[in-house]
């Protein structure tokens, strides 16, 4: 099983292979490319985001600057916008169900490092050289929610259909669909209607 297997299937690996290593290296080097384009360039912006997010078929709107850890593990549903500074450690899957909204400076971070120390600090090989072993999980944000500014969601999260996710939450643990939710840690504070205004009120 090669180290990129483990990862995608949430067991620990070494962050330091050859083949993840050059995957981020591609990932950030699109991402700065793309953090160097304006609005006015919608299709040089579209085609780095095409190769960026190869298993996304409806390119998302991303205001620049954004950060990604692979991006090819990364998928976005239809008519998705994203504001400033979108950072997406998506080491496991990380799904996006359309209609979207993210606010500036919202964090996704589905890596996972152990809580033992032993386990978590530098390891030596034979050559001298160290590595650290880490694992991930899965993040899933269904379709037609809005995530507020400076939210943070940690690995292993499912937020439901139709949520709104108050600004400056860490999300820590899944959200039923239609609530609105919000805090540190973030929990429920209301349903949200399925249908009717839901306006300010």
């Amino acid at each position: 099983m090669s180290e990129k297997d483990k990862m995608l299937a949430g067991e620990m690996y070494d962050s330091s292979d050859p083949e993840l290593t050059a995957l981020r290296v591609k990932a950030r080097k699109l991402a700065r490319k793309y953090n160097l384009t304006d609005e006015d360039e919608p299709e040089a912006q579209r085609e780095i985001l095409a190769e960026l997010l190869p298993s996304t078929s409806v390119i998302p709107a991303l205001q620049a600057p954004i950060y990604f850890d692979y991006g090819c593990n990364t998928v976005f549903g239809e008519q998705c916008e994203v504001n400033f500074n979108f950072t997406c450690l998506d080491v496991c899957p990380v799904s996006i169900g359309d209609n979207a909204f993210i606010g500036p400076n919202v964090t996704i971070a589905t890596p996972m490092h152990p809580l033992v120390p032993s386990e978590r600090n530098a390891r030596m090989r034979a050559d001298g050289s160290s590595y650290t072993l880490e694992y991930a999980k899965p993040v899933t944000i269904e379709r037609d929610c809005w995530i507020a500014t400076n939210v943070v969601i940690c690995g292993g999260v499912t937020i439901g259909e139709g949520c709104v996710i108050g600004a400056g939450s860490v999300v820590t643990r899944d959200i039923p669909a239609y609530s609105f939710a919000a805090g540190n840690p973030c929990r429920v504070v209301r349903a949200i209607p399925v249908h009717g205004n839901t306006g300010p009120e």
